[in-house]
């Protein structure tokens, strides 16, 4: 069985073929950093345009990649949400669009489920049940996943999601969109105890993640060093800021696999490529005993491996998708 998995939930156009839900035969991703570079963000206009511009050729160029047709897919697998509406409308009606006109069943994914499930685009895949932490622009969320389709919510973001306070402290610092990977680069030559930056444990045990407080703490910090009329220390605060979203999103699940009685972790979202956050949480896990799964950068950022894959488990449980359907804004998973 072949998917043609296609994401455009943001700002990435992507598009992947998937055999037997297992293996891939193409992944293509076309990026729109350098669009929103000099505005410090996603500008979700500017978003949409450019997936019009990119999906068809996205889509083509991920066929011929897996050396297939349009008229050998069996299934088309696409993001419904959650994301920006304009954005993922350009996917989901292309993919409806396409459905209609060649009687090929299409199925709405969830985005959440494609990062739940991203891990299993690797050789070694986890069991089930396992602990799933999702820390994106978009979310930082920890789920139970007891099945390719059964999901339970633990915790979620009362504000910033961890992706999203990267970017907001990057632009506040001056460092250019995408914030992740720059304060990333920066941190490695910075003092992690340099600031003492906030963690928002909330409630005992809580899991549930917030780090506006954090984000406010480094722009508070960053104002004390103009006063004085000093240079900011960049790679210091990078990393003492990043030491403080790591520690958070570790213990935080820790916490859940503690609480649930689970020893496997698995990880996905675009913060999963953090190489930090992957080290500090595989020591973790080792000191624990836990196992531990954590997908290639390129399967922990969008990509359409991951939505052709959830749609095809999917498919195995539901019936294709109405036409009447429309995209959503907010994940409905657990």
């Amino acid at each position: 069985m072949l998917t043609l998995g296609i994401e455009s939930s943001c700002d990435d156009t992507a598009a992947a073929v998937l055999q037997d839900g297992d293996r891939l035969l193409s992944s293509v991703i076309s990026s729109q950093d350098a669009i929103h570079t000099r505005f410090g963000g996603v500008v979700p206009e500017l978003a949409s345009r450019r997936h019009l511009e990119s999906i068809i050729p996205v889509v083509q160029e991920a066929l011929e990649q897996a050396c297939v047709t349009l008229g050998d897919i069996d299934l088309i697998a696409v993001t419904q949400g959650p994301g920006l509406i304009g954005s993922l409308l350009v996917g989901f009606s292309y993919a409806k669009a396409v459905s209609y006109v060649s009687g090929i069943p299409y199925i709405g994914v969830d985005h959440m489920a494609g990062h739940l499930l991203s891990v299993f685009l690797e050789e070694e895949k986890p069991q089930f049940p396992y602990i799933a932490l999702i820390a994106s622009g978009g979310t930082s969320s920890l789920f139970l996943c007891t099945s390719f389709s059964d999901f339970t919510l633990l915790g979620r973001t009362r504000d910033d999601a961890a992706g999203e306070a990267f970017d907001k402290v990057a632009k506040l610092i001056g460092l250019d969109y995408p914030g992740g990977p720059r304060i990333a680069r920066q941190a490695l030559s910075g003092n992690r105890k340099a600031a003492v930056f906030p963690r928002a444990w909330l409630e005992e045990d809580s899991l549930d993640f917030s780090f506006s407080g954090l984000k406010t703490a480094v722009l508070n910090h960053c104002n004390l060093w103009k006063q004085k009329g000093c240079d900011l220390p960049i790679a210091d605060i990078c990393a003492s800021f990043q030491e403080a979203v790591v520690e958070v999103l570790v213990e935080k699940t820790m916490i859940a696999a503690r609480k649930t009685g689970h020893n496997t972790v698995v990880m996905g979202g675009g913060v999963a490529s953090n190489q930090r956050l992957r080290d500090a949480m595989r020591q973790r896990c080792d000191r624990e005993g836990i196992r531990l799964h954590i997908p290639r950068p390129i399967f922990c950022t969008d990509n359409g491996a991951m939505i052709a894959l959830a749609g095809y488990f999917q498919f195995q449980k539901e019936a294709p998708v109405l036409y009447s359907e429309d995209v959503f804004s907010r994940s409905q998973l657990g």
